[in-house]
């Protein structure tokens, strides 16, 4: 990057458009062809190592934008679902047999629980899918312990030692 190039509030170098541009143009050449250093000289990077890291950048930023909107795609539709869960949770739902509202013996409503304990089920795998997406749950380990024993058929094990 030029050292005119400007810079974030924490010193940073910013990815500018014009910085994007040059990147994309290096990876046309670079696909067509010439050499890292052919592409330095004629887009004015530093040198071809430059161009190569400039290249890399470029890959991982092609990527990450579509992944980020992805990710974002998805934790909407999960934030919908979780809220339609919730308005399931947050209701009143009567007891329903054979077509009929159940009732208690002073005739008031008898309330189900089903569907509130099925609503709070479906938020908690929400809740597991929101932490997968962000990455947020930790790392599992497995420990395995034990040993192997081995046996071979027809030799006696007095002959082994």
């Amino acid at each position: 990057m030029a050292k005119d190039q400007p810079r974030d509030g924490n010193h940073k170098f910013e990815y500018t458009l014009s910085a994007a541009e040059r990147d994309a143009k290096a990876a046309e050449l670079r696909a067509a062809g010439w050499s890292y250093r052919a592409i330095a000289d004629e887009l004015g990077y530093y040198d071809r190592s430059h161009v190569w890291r400039q290249l890399q950048l470029a890959k991982k930023r092609v990527l990450k934008e579509p992944v980020e909107n992805l990710i974002s795609v998805e934790m909407q539709q999960l934030d919908a679902l979780y809220v339609a869960a919730l308005e399931i949770l947050e209701k009143e739902h009567v007891a329903i047999s054979q077509g009929k509202v159940m009732k208690d013996d002073d005739g008031q409503p008898i309330l189900d629980d089903g569907p509130r304990l099925a609503a709070i089920r479906e938020m908690r795998m929400l809740r597991e899918s929101f932490r997968k997406l962000y990455g947020l749950d930790a790392e599992k380990k497995v420990n395995i312990s034990g040993g192997v024993r081995y046996e071979i058929v027809g030799v006696d094990s007095a002959d082994l030692g």
